[in-house]
């Protein structure tokens, strides 16, 4: 969903032969690669966006998240881990047209070496490895060549946060701030927004609009040599 939502995709059709999505190396990488190697059509009608009129938010065990008013699509995250490999990260993000692309998919989902033991002696998570999301142990990374980016996991809660705030059913107009949320607040919060229609308007993404929200200007290149050029931490 981050990945069709980030190349600006508000039309397709999936089919899916399995029970699940593969996670590949725990990013949208491949999704965003694929997209873009087989390129985008325009369509007849424009697409309808969705406009945030009002702040809405939702507080949640220590989580938060919120919408607010902007005039285009700016992501707010910060977490807080307890492994010093990850600890407090923030990044501030405008997704104008390539930013998704550039900045946030190929962000690996990540998780503490504790949890991925406590799930594999429950029998969940067997076919995972350290290729498929970023193991982190206190202050050591396990999975081979470390991070792509310093602040590789909060760049991958953002990754998430734009798929889960896809399912809103167009691109979103407004600022999402997130603070040690999840799919689970982010969904609330999506919940909430639609609870007053008063909240929001949707508006046509002409031209203008378009400029200002992820997937304008994209082309194949964005991604060629991506892996070759991501520096290690």
């Amino acid at each position: 969903m981050a990945a069709l939502a980030g190349c600006g995709v508000s039309n397709a059709i999936l089919e899916i032969d399995g029970p699940e999505i593969p996670i590949m190396d725990g990013s949208a990488l491949e999704f965003v690669r694929g997209f873009l190697n087989v390129g985008l059509v325009d369509q007849l009608k424009p697409v309808q966006a969705l406009k945030v009129l009002k702040t809405v938010e939702v507080y949640e065990n220590g989580a938060y998240a919120a919408l607010l008013p902007f005039s285009g699509m700016e992501m707010d995250f910060s977490i807080d881990f307890p492994d010093s490999a990850i600890g407090q990260q923030s990044k501030l993000l405008n997704l104008a047209n390539g930013s998704f692309v550039n900045e946030l998919c190929d962000s690996r989902t990540f998780c503490r070496y504790s949890d991925v033991a406590l799930m594999q002696s429950n029998g969940l998570a067997l076919g995972g490895t350290l290729l498929n999301a970023v193991v982190v142990d206190g202050a050591e990374v396990l999975s081979p060549g470390g991070l792509r980016y310093a602040d590789e996991p909060v760049r991958h809660k953002m990754l998430d946060a734009m798929g889960d705030l896809a399912l809103a059913g167009g691109p979103i107009i407004g600022r999402y701030v997130g603070r040690r949320a999840g799919h689970t607040v982010t969904n609330k919060l999506l919940h909430k927004l639609f609870m007053d229609a008063s909240n929001f308007r949707m508006i046509p993404c002409d031209s203008e609009v378009s400029q200002r929200l992820p997937g304008a200007g994209l082309v194949q290149n964005d991604t060629r040599n991506f892996v070759e050029k991501r520096p290690s931490f």
